[in-house]
């Protein structure tokens, strides 16, 4: 799924225009995007947790030359999937409609 397709069923299983799917998913991704800057963390409960984590430097190999590289520390972005969402897709069965709909 792509984010067109999402937000067509964003706006089918919500009731809203397409176009105001796309805002909210936009300011959805844009307020994650911003907490994570802010190396604060995002829950949704059963749903999952989007945090920032360290990555501690290290050598790399240039695959192609075999040349041994030096790899800075940097942030990443992780996401850790809630229990609700790895049970719905461990049992194959569609999840809960959340109790705000």
């Amino acid at each position: 799924m792509n984010k067109e397709t999402l937000m067509e069923q964003m706006a089918k299983d919500s009731g809203m225009t397409k176009t105001a799917a796309g805002k909210v998913l936009d300011a959805l991704t844009r307020t994650i995007i911003s907490t994570l800057k802010k190396d604060d963390k995002v829950t949704l409960v059963g749903f999952g947790t989007f945090q920032v984590s360290k990555r501690a430097a290290r050598n790399a190999r240039n695959p192609q030359t075999g040349e041994i590289i030096k790899l800075k520390a940097t942030k990443v972005p992780r996401f850790k999937a809630g229990k609700v969402l790895l049970d719905t897709i461990a049992s194959g069965k569609p999840g809960k409609k959340s109790s705000a709909q």
